[in-house]
C-alpha cells in the first residue's frame, strides 16, 4: 500500500512539474499551397494562426498540440478549347479552402547562440469550414462555393496529414519558423477525376510566452 501511494505521489508531482514548466505560444504567417496530382499549378498564398501548447518532457525535447486556422487552395492556369474545339484564351482557377486543424508536434531543441534551434515533425487533423472556387475566361469571371456535402458535394471536410518544421526561438520568446505540411488524404470527393491532396510550404513568426 505505501508503495502504491508513493508511486501516485510521485505522479501527481511529475504532472504538477510539467503543468509548471508548460509554456504557451501563438504564430501566424503565410502558406504557399498547391494539391497533389493536378498540373498547370502556382502557389496560392494564404496564411496561418496557430495557438499551441510546449510540453517539456526533457531539456531538449518537448510535445506540442495546438490549433490552427489554415488557409489552403491552388491555382490554376491552361489553355484549352471550346465545345467546337476551336483554341481560347487562357482558364484561370483558384481554389480558397479555409480549416480548423489540430496539430501534434515533437519538437527536438539545440541551444545556439542566444537562443534555440528547434526541429519539429507530427500529425494533424484537419476540417475544411469553407472554400470558393474563382475561375475566369473567356466569358469572364465567376465565383461558387465549394460543396463539401450533399449530390454536388466537390470535396471531402476531413483533412490529415503530417507537419515538418525548423525554426529558431530567442531567449526572449520570439520565435522563426518555416514548414512543410505533407497532406495524406484524398480531398476529391469525385470518383470520376484524379484523388489530390493538400501540399503547403509555410513561413511564420510568434512568441512562446
Amino acid at each position: 500500500m505505501k508503495r502504491i501511494l508513493s508511486s501516485m505521489a510521485i505522479g501527481a508531482l511529475s504532472i504538477c512539474a510539467l503543468q509548471a514548466q508548460t509554456t504557451y505560444g501563438l504564430k501566424a504567417g503565410m502558406n504557399l499551397s498547391k494539391v497533389s496530382n493536378l498540373e498547370d499549378q502556382k502557389f496560392n498564398p494564404s496564411y496561418f494562426i496557430t495557438g499551441f501548447a510546449d510540453i517539456p518532457l526533457s531539456s531538449q525535447f518537448s510535445i506540442q498540440p495546438g490549433v490552427s486556422l489554415q488557409g489552403k487552395g491552388a491555382k490554376f492556369q491552361s489553355a484549352g478549347f471550346n465545345w467546337d474545339q476551336t483554341p481560347m484564351e487562357d482558364y484561370k482557377s483558384t481554389l480558397n479552402t479555409m480549416s480548423i486543424e489540430i496539430p501534434v508536434n515533437a519538437v527536438y531543441y539545440v541551444p545556439v547562440g542566444n537562443g534555440k534551434m528547434f526541429i519539429s515533425a507530427g500529425p494533424y487533423l484537419g476540417y475544411n469550414i469553407s472554400g470558393k472556387i474563382k475561375d475566369s475566361g473567356p466569358n469572364g469571371e465567376s465565383e461558387r462555393d465549394v460543396n463539401f456535402s450533399g449530390n454536388d458535394k466537390n470535396m471531402n471536410r476531413l483533412d490529415a496529414g503530417l507537419n515538418f518544421g525548423l525554426g529558431y526561438k530567442l531567449s526572449n520568446g520570439i520565435l522563426f519558423q518555416a514548414g512543410y505540411g505533407l497532406g495524406l488524404s484524398d480531398l476529391n470527393a469525385s470518383k470520376n477525376s484524379k484523388s489530390f491532396s493538400n501540399r503547403t510550404i509555410n513561413f511564420g513568426v510568434g512568441f512562446q510566452f
